[in-house]
């Protein structure tokens, strides 16, 4: 059984995501681009270490024959002096340059030749994330059409993930091949989906999927996995899938996303879900999608339960490397005290738990609308830049002290969040629950 807390890490909103033609970096929204002093504010939190960015579409923006190491150079060196450990992010929710898109051929040998360049200019680096969550931003970029190419079908959706995991795949033989001990940290949100009995298959789909970035790299994914037939019906060739299957690359952490709306629930009596859109197929019913924490109905599995799930079925090193609510400073406090509580209890079960990551530390721009809406909306984190300028919240005395201290004490938190009150409800129909 692992002795101690966790530990506290701190992460950096750093989504430079496309629409059409048009980029959007939330590093220029938050102006931390031309702010080194962040870097001194994260220190004064005693962090050991930090998810940050060091991506592709910053560094060599026009081709990787000219890259652009000034703004990378300045920041690593600066959290050494620190005592800050990075954990690089090369490609985060973005499709890359424009030289290059998530479907295409060309994907796969650019992102590994990036990782290479990073790996050689700062050879002591060790944690990497070459790909964050690629399930998710798979699914916003080839199944949903929210985000570049704008894909709305199954077989741009597989061709966007294969790529994601053969380039994670490949960015990490070519960093190992600089620095054998470097560390793949492979993130994803990790959601469930209950629903009613009727839509059980669709279900049993989503919980399957929602592991696809693990099982990949894990080499999971044989003729025996059920999602074998799904990924060969719509592009997967049986040669790339058996490559993974022998050869696989095990991350040397699950790095696991969790927020407040990860858990869905499925439900065809669409009548009482008023303004929600509705799923529609030719050949099975219409269904509406909304978050589980909002239906009556529905028992939460939460942080601990997924953590849980992840050691069960992996028995890898974990760390919880997304804790964000969008919500009050008080709300916000209770979110971290129960996730930092929940990696700590299972952690004394005996499950490698690592750490937990308070992330958005300058806050978050437009996740409301999906980045879709640039300027539309701001969310503060451990600091509040809505002032111009980064101003502590309450935040900040409670990540330094558990980060410290492994404690935190305040009144706020002898009170549950909004997620375990009464008044979370908004679908108050006893519709009978499956899950898998």
């Amino acid at each position: 059984m692992p002795d101690g807390n966790v530990e506290m890490w701190g992460g950096v909103e750093c989504t430079i995501r496309r629409v059409g033609n048009d980029y959007y970096d939330q590093l220029v929204s938050s102006g931390h681009h031309t702010r080194l002093e962040d870097l001194d504010l994260f220190a004064d939190l005693g962090i050991k270490k930090l998810r940050y960015p060091v991506l592709w579409e910053q560094v060599a923006p026009e081709s990787l024959d000219n890259p652009d190491w000034t703004w990378t150079d300045e920041r690593l060196n600066r959290l050494r002096e620190l005592g800050i450990e990075p954990i690089v992010t090369l490609l985060h929710h973005g499709s890359g340059p424009r030289y290059t898109a998530l479907h295409q051929k060309n994907f796969v040998p650019g992102l590994a030749r990036f990782a290479r360049m990073v790996a050689e200019r700062y050879p002591w680096l060790k944690y990497y994330t070459p790909v964050n969550e690629p399930l998710t931003t798979a699914r916003f970029s080839g199944l949903y059409g929210i985000w570049y190419p704008h894909g709305l079908d199954d077989r741009t959706f597989v061709r966007i993930q294969l790529n994601h995991i053969k380039g994670v795949k490949a960015a990490m033989q070519a960093i190992r091949e600089i620095n054998p001990d470097a560390q793949l940290v492979q993130t994803e949100d990790l959601g469930k989906t209950q629903c009613t009995p009727n839509l059980q298959y669709q279900a049993d789909f989503d919980n399957n999927r929602r592991w696809l970035t693990f099982d990949l790299l894990c080499g999971r994914v044989d003729t025996s996995h059920p999602l074998w037939s799904y990924l060969r019906d719509n592009g997967a060739t049986a040669k790339e899938l058996r490559e993974l299957v022998e050869v696989p690359l095990p991350p040397d952490m699950l790095g696991i996303n969790y927020y407040i709306t990860s858990e869905r629930f499925l439900d065809e009596n669409h009548q009482h879900f008023p303004g929600h859109h509705r799923i529609s197929s030719h050949e099975r019913p219409d269904y509406v999608d909304v978050e589980a924490v909002r239906v009556r109905a529905v028992e939460l599995a939460g942080l601990s339960g997924m953590l849980t799930e992840a050691w069960e079925r992996y028995q890898l090193p974990l760390a919880v490397t997304e804790v964000h609510l969008n919500c009050t400073r008080e709300e916000q406090m209770r979110w971290l005290q129960q996730a930092w509580d929940a990696a700590n209890q299972v952690r004394a079960t005996g499950a490698d738990v690592r750490a937990i990551t308070v992330w958005s530390l300058l806050g978050a721009y437009d996740w409301n609308s999906l980045l879709t809406r640039p300027g539309s909306h701001y969310e503060s984190g451990v600091f509040d830049l809505s002032g111009g300028w980064p101003r502590p919240t309450a935040l900040f005395k409670m990540v330094r002290n558990l980060a410290l201290d492994g404690q935190h004490d305040h009144p706020i938190l002898r009170s549950k969040g909004w997620w375990e009150r009464e008044e979370r409800f908004l679908f108050h129909h006893h519709s009978p629950t499956h899950t898998s």
